[in-house]
């Protein structure tokens, strides 16, 4: 009762007054009773909690701001990623934010960020649904007795009211959705939206910004362990494979999204995972879809049969970007203090829809900075609306919308991290093969699994490689467990003047997209890109 009286304190201090009632770091069986009485989500066979957004389906990055304030200003990468908002328009916003809290039920989740305690942030999550206060105990780090609930220190505060609508003529927004960051005064404000997936990705914004100001590398990819203690770390943006992956059942999970590293290592920034589960495989992908089957776990946008309560995986009725939020205590084989040590092992991965890129290839330091820097992947038909081809999408950083500081400031710190420990760095390929996606077929998941293997246990290291003529990658001839012939892509199209002109145009994407960061990187890494045509 003691720590109640605090939080209502708390909440008076940031103006939020008038409460009904603060539901205030509720078990997870309690938020089920609250979100299957507020009418919020049913109740799935097996236990699950099956959710919807609404008409926002995913993240709203158009909708997305930072305050221009003195304390922040200098370190932020100004532009279309990064868009500026007035402190006197936040000031306004929020009061009419506080205004429209005052009534009602609210619910107040003290979770923290970061494994490691060096670099572990508070994190206040205030919300009017008791499904996103359930989503902020999935996704981020729980306290494991009372004792340490009572020391937590709030770092920074979201207050979430997805039912609250901004007007954009006076509010300076563009839609009635906003995300508004001020690191200054540590406070994040999201309206207007019901997914989830911003709360995850506000947080992550702000450990983008902060962990490169204290040299500590913070990277949006995944990360495992294997059994003599090798970290091997997943970059790659949505589609491409990065969860399922790093979801292996040799290797032990160190986290599924977001890690910094820091001089000591990696660490796992969340205590959970938010896994796209639109036609999730139980043979391909057994960890994860065992954990759509749990009490706990979250279901967004998943379609339902409202009798009998089972779920359909591969129903894309209300979207592709069907999502599963879970503790990461729901997968059985992961590393539990959520840290590792240096690693010896990274891999970018891109779903190459041309069918152009290799599926595995060995990078030199020069062309892993590279294609960080490009982030590339190709979005196919039916991820997005109005997309009936295959689109090249390039996220630099493999994170665009998250990185705060200039792009230059990431590569430096990856770059020196990845010299200072002599780490093999791998292009991998999860897209399609022996033609663009309509002609030719996805690279086999048992493929891309032998090959990971092979470059993890280090049986790529002594067999011989070819280059190849566009991008200079090099392209191992042999590898345990896959056909030889589809190791280099031009070998699988029946058309090899086809392969060769999509290759030119494809380098040639590259090469564009890539003059946006010419000035701030180095000869080297500009040379380490491909060939023009």
């Amino acid at each position: 009762m003691i720590l109640k009286d605090k939080i209502l304190i708390d909440l008076q201090q940031l103006g939020i007054k008038n409460i009904r009632e603060v539901y205030y770091n509720n078990s997870t069986p309690a938020l089920y009773e609250q979100i299957i009485r507020r009418r919020e989500g049913l109740l799935a066979e097996n236990g699950p909690i099956v959710v919807r957004t609404g008409h926002h389906t995913g993240r709203s990055p158009n909708d997305k701001f930072i305050v221009k304030e003195p304390s922040s200003e200098q370190f932020v990468w100004w532009g279309k990623v990064n868009k500026a908002i007035s402190e006197e328009c936040f000031d306004k916003l929020f009061m009419k934010m506080r205004a429209y809290i005052q009534g009602k039920d609210i619910y107040v989740e003290d979770c923290y960020v970061s494994a490691d305690p060096e670099h572990k942030i508070g994190v206040r999550v205030i919300t009017e649904n008791a499904w996103h206060s359930l989503f902020a105990r999935n996704m981020f780090r729980r306290y494991n007795s009372f004792e340490e609930l009572e020391q937590h220190k709030t770092d920074f505060t979201i207050i979430q009211m997805p039912n609250f609508h901004a007007e954009k003529e006076v509010d300076c927004t563009n839609s009635e959705v906003f995300i508004v960051l001020h690191f200054g005064r540590r406070l994040i404000l999201i309206g207007g939206t019901s997914y989830a997936g911003e709360i995850k990705k506000s947080i992550f914004t702000v450990m983008n910004y902060l962990m490169p100001i204290k040299h500590v590398m913070s990277m949006h990819c995944s990360a495992n362990q294997g059994k003599d203690g090798d970290v091997a770390l997943f970059f790659g943006l949505s589609g491409t494979g990065k969860t399922t992956l790093s979801a292996d059942p040799n290797r032990k999970l160190i986290g599924d999204d977001e890690h910094g590293w820091s001089d000591n290592g990696i660490f796992n920034y969340e205590g959970g995972c938010y896994a796209k589960v639109i036609r999730l495989s139980k043979e391909a992908e057994p960890e994860i879809y065992e954990c759509t089957k749990k009490f706990g776990t979250i279901l967004e946008n998943v379609q339902i049969d409202s009798d009998t309560r089972i779920v359909n995986l591969d129903d894309d009725t209300f979207t592709e970007n069907t999502r599963a939020a879970y503790p990461i205590t729901h997968l059985d084989n992961i590393v539990e203090s959520g840290i590792g040590g240096h690693p010896k092992n990274i891999i970018m991965l891109t779903a190459d829809a041309y069918g152009i890129l290799p599926p595995i290839s060995k990078l030199s330091i020069e062309q892993a900075m590279y294609h960080f820097i490009s982030g590339y992947t190709a979005k196919v038909a039916g991820t997005e609306k109005g997309v009936t081809e295959p689109k090249a999408t390039f996220s630099t950083c493999f994170g665009a919308p998250f990185m705060v500081h200039h792009p230059s400031v990431y590569a430096r710190l990856l770059g020196d991290r990845i010299k200072k420990h002599n780490v093999k760095c791998w292009l991998v390929n999860t897209g399609w093969t022996g033609g663009p996606y309509g002609i030719g077929k996805r690279i086999q998941i048992k493929y891309t699994r032998a090959m990971l293997t092979a470059a993890l246990e280090g049986k790529l290291d002594n067999v011989e490689y070819e280059k190849e003529p566009y991008f200079n990658l090099m392209i191992p001839k042999e590898c345990p467990g896959v056909p030889s012939e589809i190791l280099n892509p031009k070998n699988t199209w029946s058309d090899k003047n086809a392969y060769d002109e999509g290759a030119k145009r494809l380098a040639n994407m590259f090469i564009e997209n890539f003059k946006e960061y010419e000035s701030s990187a180095d000869e080297s890494i500009k040379n380490a890109g491909p060939n023009k045509f």
